[in-house]
């Protein structure tokens, strides 16, 4: 600071003196500027505020065997017709607080942890998707059942039923059918659902033990968990003839019939690779992409710059599809701290 305080006597300044020294003289005014030593600045105790005498005769009343079980507003009445004041009822609320005394004083819900279903299917038949939406009637609050059951690797329709009412048998019946049909080995099929009453029915348990079927179920109040057939629902309700409400069962049958057929054996399905889900399957998708590569290929050699040199690629059905995949531990640490909703 001195060899400073000298260049600004002999250049005239110290603003020359800091520009030919590339100082900021706000850094030359900080250093010359007395530090005072910091203090700390007591907390100011509120003038109403309780001693600490007064706050142990309140906590030894509403802690009584008398009042231990009552609220304050209940306490505070009850002293006031006894000619006894004490605090407000919100300070008594605060100086429960305090003694961590403030709880539900009944005993609440405490909902189980439910483990995520992850599932993978690399073939069909191993692992189907059920439920059942709603379709409206004609009649007010009157409604039809969809059951349907899809194959989650090939995205095939392989059983569907019609009813007026949700029953664990009509299930039973469905899933039996769709096994028998499908000649699913015992042990090789995981049939996921929801937690509804009739997937989670005894009577359809009972049958599964009996077919080696093992079941899994979605966590409670997640959709997420059996996205496939709330897709599938979704498709349905929205196709082009879908209509607004149906008259009968039989007018409900005669739209379904066909939407399905098509939706097996028409309908160009973007998660496996704009196949059919029949074709899929079948086990007709490699032959099926085999064929495009050799049209796409041809395509590539009349007129290559219009794919820019590259040749292109056609779409390809997943080697494995999920139902939850495994997470990350990045993943892991979101799902742990996020909040499911109930």
């Amino acid at each position: 600071m001195s060899a400073l305080q000298g260049l600004v006597e002999s250049v005239g300044g110290l603003a020359p003196a800091c520009a030919a020294l590339g100082l900021s003289r706000a850094s030359v005014y900080r250093e010359r500027t007395p530090k005072v030593a910091s203090t700390t600045v007591a907390t100011r105790t509120p003038p109403l505020k309780l001693s600490d005498a007064e706050q142990a005769i309140v906590v030894d009343e509403l802690m009584s065997e008398r009042f231990v079980d009552r609220a304050p507003h209940q306490v505070y009445a009850t002293l006031l017709d006894e000619d006894r004041y004490l605090c407000s009822i919100r300070t008594m609320y605060r100086v429960l607080a305090a003694q961590q005394a403030v709880r539900e004083r009944r005993n609440q819900r405490v909902h189980p942890v439910y483990a995520r279903p992850e599932l993978m299917a690399e073939a069909p038949g191993q692992l189907w998707s059920w439920d059942i939406t709603k379709l409206k009637t004609s009649v007010k609050w009157t409604y039809l059942y969809l059951y349907v059951v899809l194959d989650v690797f090939s995205r095939y329709v392989v059983g569907w039923l019609l009813s007026t009412r949700e029953s664990a048998a009509l299930a039973r019946e469905l899933v039996e059918q769709c096994a028998l049909r499908e000649e699913i080995p015992s042990e090789q099929l995981t049939l996921h659902a929801d937690r509804g009453a009739p997937m989670r029915s005894k009577t359809l348990a009972e049958k599964l033990v009996d077919l080696g079927i093992e079941p899994s179920f979605s966590r409670p109040r997640q959709s997420n968990d059996n996205p496939f057939s709330e897709s599938l629902f979704k498709t349905t309700k929205f196709a082009p003839d879908f209509p607004d409400y149906f008259e009968s069962t039989g007018h409900a049958r005669d739209v379904l019939t066909p939407f399905f057929e098509h939706y097996n054996h028409h309908h160009r399905h973007t998660g496996i690779g704009l196949m059919t889900p029949a074709a899929v399957h079948r086990g007709d998708a490699p032959r099926i992409t085999a064929a495009r590569s050799i049209t796409l290929s041809a395509a590539f050699e009349r007129h290559p710059q219009r794919f820019k040199g590259k040749v292109p690629k056609p779409p390809r059905v997943p080697h494995k599809v999920y139902i939850n995949p495994p997470l990350t531990e990045e993943n892991k640490l979101v799902e742990t701290l996020a909040p499911v909703a109930h």
